[in-house]
């Protein structure tokens, strides 16, 4: 098992946790959230949080091995019913190609709008043996 503490061109956790554990041939991402350099610097639109927050997704799986093509599973946490369309909208420009299983779910979250994690297969399996 391996683990990616903070991901180049993130701003790291903000917490006891890895941003990403690889075991066997997969990757799992913990929520990313739509912070630029530090958790107060956020888009202000909420289309633009959903681009930032994938590109920070995006940073975390590229250091573990993986990128967005190898995506087999992504959770969604939008905090208003509201947010979906728009979602949707960012989110199918990125990962509508071939779409992972998906739940999205809306929730309560501290200081951001959504949170987005998922779990991808490596790239290049023989790369962790």
């Amino acid at each position: 098992m391996k683990r990616i503490t903070a991901a180049p061109g993130t701003i790291g956790p903000v917490g006891p946790y890895s941003q990403a554990v690889i075991s066997g041939n997969l990757v799992f991402t913990a929520g990313q959230i739509p912070a630029r350099d530090d958790f107060d610097l956020q888009p202000a639109d909420f289309e633009d949080q959903v681009r930032q927050t994938l590109r920070n997704l995006e940073a975390i799986l590229i250091a573990a091995g993986s990128d967005f093509e190898h995506v087999v599973k992504v959770n969604g946490y939008l905090t208003d019913p509201a947010q979906l369309e728009p979602f949707n909208r960012v989110y199918t420009k990125v990962l509508g190609h071939a779409p992972p299983a998906r739940t999205t779910v809306c929730v309560s979250l501290w200081g951001v709008a959504l949170e987005i994690d998922c779990v991808a297969e490596l790239i290049d399996k023989e790369a962790t043996a």
